[in-house]
């Protein structure tokens, strides 16, 4: 599946907008790391459901990240080859096509301001499944774009001028950073709005009524590789030559993906994903989508996500006021664990639940201790990511592997866990860049020794009966909770 890798100049730039911060990632030719930067950003909450980034500021931190890993690398910048891009997937923002200014904030994925309006659209829920490959909810772009027209008079003035643009956060990102200014939408990014169709691979008449938006506002569906235009920054001039969500590009990361395997993706949320050269049909409670389109070839997907994941492990954190509980995770893993289980509906359920608003509790021990909670915590994120994994299982290949990548991948008591759920090895590379490398992949054309030799940890499945008698419980109280 491999193509021809770049040759003449072998850096390859990765570009990695994520909820936290901006990073720039130059790579070499087999995928070995070899200079960096990274930006902080901010994310306010200005009312409960409300999430929110400042579109300038998400800009700025992209020029930061660059302007720290060109000054790395010194007069190596020269052989910077290519570059991608990966983004927040379900995060948008309207914007003025001719000046570029951000006419609302970012709407972040975690912000789920109109779940009482998308409530209002169950009739259509199954429908809009069919059509996006998505469950009908509030954290994909199509309700919050259409607040941005019902509340901000900025971007209500533009619609009427003929300035108005909006559409997924990498469209925004690559109007502002390549000389081109183009206004285009990769497969994965532009269907996270719920505005685009699957099957015909362009923007949904049907839905953009169904959700009372413009049809000229949007970006031009492109495919997820190409030429995207030039990427300006930091003194470099180099071709953008692929486009992707930052969780649909992890995939990549350890080169082409494998049939029977799970890719599993932790960071401030959870995915597990499996890639189909086939398009799968339709997914009950489960979200399908394309992960690469190079113009010849297509890789599909089947995915479930889990909300909770790093964000659970902050809402806990500022709960128990305890600032290093991330750090203090590996020791507590290791601890005979309780009989405590956590129904974890932090930022709201995802797959296959697809509840918005959840009341997250623990059940159990009475009086239960900080650690004891945290472990409940780490395992309600491997209980989602099974409940997915179990739901899925008729319309993919049989496992024979998980695949883990991301931030929460690195504690290793999670990854037994994992392992001894679904009864199959969990493999690890040492490679918390996921994201980035994946994109970095793409844009030097798919390379055949991409992350060879990289350092991998294997953790086998063990009978764990405690850990299945939790299991089971915790499934039939999300049950009785949820209907599912």
């Amino acid at each position: 599946m491999a193509q021809e890798a770049v040759a003449d100049r072998p850096l390859i730039l990765a570009i990695d907008q994520g909820t936290h911060a901006s990073r720039a990632l130059l790579f070499d030719a087999r995928g070995g790391l070899v200079a960096h930067g990274e930006q902080e950003i901010g994310l306010s909450r200005p009312q409960p459901d409300w999430a929110e980034q400042d579109g300038e500021e998400v800009v700025a931190s992209v020029h930061a990240a660059l302007a720290q890993a060109v000054a790395a690398l010194g007069r190596r910048a020269r052989d910077i080859a290519v570059a991608g891009l990966s983004s927040q997937r379900a995060s948008c923002v309207c914007w003025d096509r001719a000046s570029g200014e951000p006419l609302s904030p970012v709407f972040s994925w975690q912000d789920r301001r109109m779940h009482a309006w998308i409530d209002a659209l169950a009739a259509h829920g199954d429908d809009v499944h069919r059509r996006t490959g998505l469950f009908l909810s509030p954290h994909y772009g199509a309700s919050k774009l259409r607040w941005a027209l019902d509340h901000l008079p900025k971007v209500a003035q533009a619609l009427g001028t003929g300035r108005l643009a909006c559409g997924p956060m990498a469209s925004f990102l690559t109007f502002r950073l390549l000389k081109e200014r183009p206004l285009l939408a990769d497969p994965q990014c532009a269907a996270r709005t719920q505005l685009w169709n699957l099957h015909t691979r362009n923007w949904d008449a049907e839905l953009l009524s169904l959700f009372g938006l413009p049809a000229g506002c949007l970006p031009a569906a492109a495919p997820t590789c190409g030429h995207w235009g030039t990427l300006a920054s930091a003194g470099i001039e180099v071709p953008l030559r692929a486009v992707n969500g930052d969780q649909s590009a992890a995939v990549f990361a350890f080169g082409w993906p494998e049939a029977e395997s799970a890719y599993v993706n932790i960071g401030t949320s959870a995915f597990v994903q499996r890639a189909l050269m086939r398009a799968p049909g339709h997914v009950p409670r489960q979200l399908t989508g394309i992960i690469l389109d190079d113009g010849a070839t297509t890789v599909y997907m089947v995915e479930g996500n889990v909300n909770g994941a790093g964000a659970g492990l902050e809402w806990l954190s500022a709960r128990l006021g305890i600032d290093d509980l991330t750090a203090r995770l590996p020791e507590w893993l290791a601890r005979p664990p309780p009989s405590l289980v956590f129904l974890n509906g932090v930022a709201g359920l995802g797959g296959p639940f697809w509840q918005a608003r959840f009341d997250s509790r623990f059940v159990g021990e009475a009086g239960a201790e900080p650690w004891q909670q945290a472990v409940a915590l780490v395992e309600s994120i491997a209980f989602l990511l099974q409940a997915n994994v179990e739901h899925m299982a008729p319309y993919v290949p049989a496992l024979a592997r998980i695949r883990v990548s991301g931030g929460l991948s690195r504690l290793d008591g999670l990854c037994r866990r994992l392992a001894s759920l679904n009864g199959v090895p969990v493999h690890r590379r040492d490679d918390p860049e996921a994201s980035a490398r994946g994109i970095a992949y793409l844009a030097a054309g798919r390379p055949a020794q991409w992350n060879a030799a990289a350092a991998e940890d294997v953790f086998a499945p063990h009978a764990d009966a405690a850990l299945r008698d939790r299991y089971r419980r915790w499934r039939a109280l999300m049950a009785e909770a949820t209907g599912v």
